[in-house]
Order: C-alpha cells, then sequence, then structure tokens
C-alpha cells in the first residue's frame, strides 16, 4: 500500500469506461486519496453500462473517499482556474496531479504532407497546452500550501521514439517529455516531485479510435484493433498488450512516498517494448 489517506488527486481525462484516467483514480482512491476526476463532457460515450464521469465518482465513493466531477476542457486556461476553485473550494488542496487528458486519435494520423494545420493545433492543445495549464494551476496552489506534492504527466512511447502517421501526437508527446524535466528543476526547491509515464499500446477505448484512424480502405476498425492487439502480444518481451491497472500502478507509485527521490523521469510502461 502506498498509504495516500488524506491526499487530494485530481486526475484529468477520467470519463473514459476503460480508459487510464479511471484505473489511475480508482487506484488513488483504493490507496486512500480523494479525488477531483474530470473530462470534457460527463459521459463519453451513449451507453446503458456507463454513464462516465457519475459511475467513477460512485466508484470512488464505495471505496470509503470523497470525489468531485469538473465537466472542463483541459486546454481552455479560464476552464482549469475554474476546476482548480472547485477542488480548492471543496478540499483545501490538491496534492496529486495526474495529467491524463489526450487528444482522441482521428485525422491526425496522417503523413505529415496531408496533415491539416487544425489537426496539428487539435493535438497540441489538448496534449501539450492542457498538461501546461494544469501544472501551472496546481503548482502554484502547491507552492502557496508549502506541503510539497505530485504532478505525473502521461507522454507516451511515441514520445520516446518517432512514428510515421503520427507526427502531431509524437511531437506533443516528446514536447511533455521535455516539459516534465523543466518543470521538474523548478519545482524541486518546493518539494514537488514531476515525473512522466511513457505508455506503450494499451487496451483501452483508444485502441478501437487508433485502430479506425488507420484501417486500411476494406478493413474494418475492429479486424484492425484485432490485428493491433494480437501484434502486440507477439511482438512485446513481456508476451502481451497493456492493461490499464499497468499504468495505474506506476502512477499510484510516482503519486507516493515511496518516488519522494525521483523526479524528472519519464518511465516507459511498455512491457519491455522501449528501454531507455
Amino acid at each position: 500500500m502506498y498509504h495516500l489517506d488524506g491526499k487530494v488527486a485530481l486526475v484529468t481525462g477520467a470519463g473514459g469506461q476503460h480508459g487510464l484516467g479511471r484505473a489511475i483514480a480508482v487506484r488513488l482512491a483504493q490507496e486512500g486519496a480523494h479525488v477531483v476526476i474530470n473530462d470534457v463532457v460527463e459521459r463519453r460515450i451513449n451507453s446503458p453500462e456507463w454513464a462516465g464521469l457519475p459511475d467513477l465518482a460512485h466508484e470512488i465513493e464505495a471505496l470509503g473517499r470523497q470525489s468531485l466531477s469538473v465537466v472542463a476542457d483541459v486546454s481552455n486556461a479560464g476552464q482549469v482556474e475554474a476546476m482548480m476553485q472547485q477542488a480548492l473550494q471543496k478540499f483545501g488542496q490538491v496534492d496529486i496531479l495526474v495529467n491524463n487528458a489526450g487528444a482522441l486519435a482521428g485525422r491526425d494520423r496522417v503523413p505529415v504532407v496531408e496533415l491539416e494545420e487544425a489537426e496539428w493545433d487539435r493535438i497540441q492543445n489538448i496534449n501539450t497546452k492542457g498538461p501546461f495549464l494544469c501544472s501551472r494551476a496546481v503548482a502554484r496552489a502547491m507552492i502557496a500550501r508549502g506541503q510539497g506534492g505530485k504532478i505525473i504527466n502521461m507522454s507516451s512511447v511515441s514520445g520516446q521514439r518517432g512514428v510515421a502517421r503520427f507526427a502531431a501526437y509524437c511531437a506533443s508527446k516528446f514536447a511533455i517529455r521535455g516539459f516534465t524535466q523543466s518543470l521538474a528543476l523548478e519545482l524541486a526547491p518546493y518539494k514537488i516531485n514531476v515525473n512522466a509515464i511513457c505508455p506503450g499500446l494499451m487496451e483501452t477505448e483508444r485502441v478501437a479510435d487508433m485502430a479506425a484512424a488507420l484501417a486500411p480502405e476494406g478493413v474494418s476498425a475492429e479486424a484492425q484493433r484485432q490485428l493491433m492487439i494480437a501484434q502486440a502480444n507477439q511482438t512485446i518481451p513481456l508476451g502481451r498488450i497493456g492493461q490499464a491497472d499497468d499504468v495505474a500502478r506506476t502512477a499510484a507509485f510516482l503519486a507516493s512516498a515511496e518516488s519522494d527521490y525521483l523526479t524528472g523521469l519519464s518511465i516507459p510502461v511498455a512491457g519491455g517494448t522501449y528501454l531507455d
């Protein structure tokens, strides 16, 4: 156990039924934290099985923790500041920030010569500007409180090595690694640790989004998704595609006192596929 009792975490991009945000929020609650959960919409999909943020809030509260759901666009400074104020009004503090919100794969997964400027901007606004705005708001509150804190940014293995047709995404995730290092040095005097997680391919909703964007003509998105998973199971050294809980376990460690002497790192969670 990582003993997060009395801590308050803010997890962005947490509304997906099978996403990293949900897994991280639940794991932090299991470790004792109260959790502010965020997404750009209350409910991402029209499903009788999943109501989005309200269902996640119920999960957290069933663990004996408090929750606060905030619908906000992390790329909008005003909405980020309002979200932070709501968190402070309810809990009085934010000790842990997990910048998990990310742009959905779509028309950005094309060669650069076909990439539209609007798609480039969409990816950078959510994947790069979002963590900047959220980190700035939370770091200000952490510094004012004087009790340290933990900031965890979500990069990617695609932020460690470029991938064809992923230029906008790779650029955003490379940027997060540099941002993490710079922020770690700036906040170290305040005992605020800043680290990044670099997931490999994870079996979440995003695999379906990627499959739909990358499927060749005549191949269904589902067939492409199954192919991607099968290829991952065959090529990843540890023999399987990653699961959301793999990332959640790493986030819980980085959120805890066990990581107090680690800052500025980018940790691959990729089953041995990426080693640096």
